[in-house]
């Protein structure tokens, strides 16, 4: 039996609840299909280690993006992560 990350299958898995691959800037991605999670990682074996603990150790709740594929945080993306400034009382 391989290491957890060796376990993690190539290609998309309809089951499967993370999805890892580059995003279009080329960082690694790791996207829950639940929107929960998620993350940038700055190399495959990081974003993996992730995807696997975050499933609880469960690596056929993760897939790994098919080469040449862009994918994004899903619903992370988009929201805003400016803070708010409070509002002045008068």
């Amino acid at each position: 039996m391989g290491s957890m990350q060796q376990q993690v299958r190539r290609g998309f898995q309809a089951r499967a609840r993370f999805v890892v691959g580059r995003d279009r800037h080329g960082w690694w991605v790791v996207s829950d299909r639940k929107g929960l999670v998620g993350g940038l990682f700055t190399n495959e074996d990081a974003a993996i280690h992730f995807a696997v603990e975050a499933s609880d150790r469960h690596p056929e709740d993760v897939c790994r993006a098919p080469e040449g594929s862009a994918i994004d945080l899903g619903p992370f993306v988009g929201k805003s992560t400016a803070r708010r400034q409070p509002q002045r009382r008068a």
